[in-house]
């Protein structure tokens, strides 16, 4: 008799934690249900990234004194740098200057370490090709700034989509949907 007691207990504290965990499950959704939703349309869209974004690199080639620096602060030593020694000056002089995006991990080291700020980091991303050999830029491609998404015109840009606090997007209040085409 006791022994059934007991087991009747056990059971109906079971099936209690049992609620008490759906029942936190429940909250959980219901508290999702009333965020509005943060997706963009990518293309149509774009985030802003950081300030201490690192996209592609960015070279000037007026700058370079050849002194090789990012090649050795770089972990797999990918910068190809291209010199030749003037003799008549004593001065090394550059003649050409590549990396390999398909190969580059983007640490930032070679921006950092170099003496004369001819590197430095964009917030372009969108490397992508068909074609993994398009991805070896030389000087003239490294030279091209990217167009800044705050000056594109056929995008809409969202500024800190990601650091808002639960429940407030600024500039989508009378939308439930973040998303908004450009026509």
């Amino acid at each position: 008799m006791f022994s059934m007691i007991n087991g009747l207990k056990n059971y109906s504290q079971q099936a209690i934690q049992a609620a008490r965990y759906i029942g936190q499950g429940f909250l959980v959704t219901l508290d999702h249900m009333n965020r509005l939703p943060t997706t963009i349309q990518y293309p149509y869209e774009k985030l802003i990234p950081s300030e201490r974004f690192r996209g592609r690199i960015h070279f000037e080639f007026d700058k370079c004194i050849a002194c090789e620096v990012c090649v050795r602060v770089c972990p797999i030593h990918l910068p190809v740098v291209d010199w030749e020694l003037k003799k008549s000056i004593k001065k090394k002089q550059l003649k050409s200057y590549s990396i390999d995006f398909g190969v580059c991990i983007f640490c930032g080291n070679c921006v950092e370490y170099c003496p004369t700020n001819c590197l430095s980091m964009t917030e372009e991303y969108e490397l992508s090709t068909y074609n993994r050999h398009e991805l070896n830029y030389d000087q003239t491609a490294l030279g091209r700034l990217p167009i800044s998404i705050m000056e594109d015109f056929t995008i809409e840009s969202i500024f800190n989509l990601t650091s808002l606090p639960k429940g407030k997007i600024e500039g989508h209040v009378n939308s439930r949907n973040v998303t908004q085409f450009i026509n």
